[in-house]
């Protein structure tokens, strides 16, 4: 974030040199943290930079964050991108528009449970967090980040994300889920092994922590194992193989990657990080 105290560019003057910004708007009925409300601004800041860097390596990444309007219940401010000369008028709508959309799709990913966005990082993750945390710990709140210019004196609305106190936590949940499947799928014992029931469950459980069902890998051991999902996706596909489908569980196997969870030196449970497919068992003889 950038609050360009050295040059004292004014919030008017700076928005004369741009083509579009981006709008942010908390709406709570209560006070906020502080340490909350300034990480929602900073991640988003710290987002499009990196945005930038990535899809426009050639252009500034700079951006300036103003607090617009505080009044009872809601903050706005503005983040503001930093005028190039290397882009032009519509590229820089155009971009704005491009930025909150992939944002808002890839954090939008978490408002939904088991939601994963693609292949993210940890510092992604962690400013996912910061954005929707004011939102998540307040009473009715809502959140929203517009991508704004102006057409002939008017005010248009070129992309939103949106969203409230039940998306806020869920995502809250998703993301730190998705935080310890990065963490376990980093270090597998055992990658594309083949794993099958001894005792299954329909029930959920939540992730690291030992389901009541037991699973046999052959590669591993002969003998049964509790079984851990360390993957919320994982969970979901192969539960929905168990509550979705006319087919015997028992009669199905899965590839996945696992640690091997241990006490005393000795295995005592199975902890799944990745399922990459189901297959078919042959029949015994």
């Amino acid at each position: 974030m950038t609050i360009d105290l050295i040059e004292r560019r004014s919030y008017s003057q700076l928005m004369a040199g741009a083509e579009a910004h981006i709008e942010i708007y908390i709406d709570v009925e209560e006070p906020i943290e502080l340490d909350d409300f300034v990480t929602a601004f900073t991640s988003l800041s710290l987002s499009y930079r990196r945005y930038m860097r990535h899809a426009y390596p050639d252009s500034s990444d700079d951006a300036h964050i103003f607090v617009k309007q505080v009044r009872q219940g809601s903050i706005i401010a503005d983040l503001i991108p930093a005028a190039t000369s290397l882009i032009g008028h519509m590229d820089q709508v155009l971009i704005v528009e491009q930025f909150i959309r992939a944002y808002g799709d890839r954090l939008g990913k978490y408002f939904y449970p088991g939601g994963r966005a693609v292949e993210p990082t940890k510092t992604e993750l962690d400013g996912f967090m910061d954005q929707v945390a004011a939102i998540a710990k307040s009473k009715n709140g809502k959140g929203t980040i517009r991508a704004v210019t102006f057409e002939d004196g008017e005010r248009l609305i070129k992309a939103a994300v949106e969203f409230n106190v039940a998306t806020a936590v869920t995502a809250i949940k998703e993301i730190e889920d998705h935080k310890k499947e990065l963490d376990a799928t980093s270090s597998a014992d055992h990658e594309r092994v083949l794993m099958t029931f001894k005792r299954s469950d329909i029930g959920s459980s939540d992730v690291g922590v030992r389901s009541g069902e037991r699973v046999i890998i052959e590669d591993i051991s002969e003998k049964d194992f509790a079984l851990i999902y360390a993957s919320n996706l994982a969970e979901q596909k192969i539960k929905d193989q168990m509550r979705n489908t006319a087919e015997n569980i028992y009669h199905k196997g899965f590839v996945v990657d696992v640690n091997v969870a241990t006490r005393r030196g000795r295995p005592v449970a199975y902890s799944v990080t990745h399922l990459h497919s189901i297959i078919d068992l042959p029949e015994d003889d």
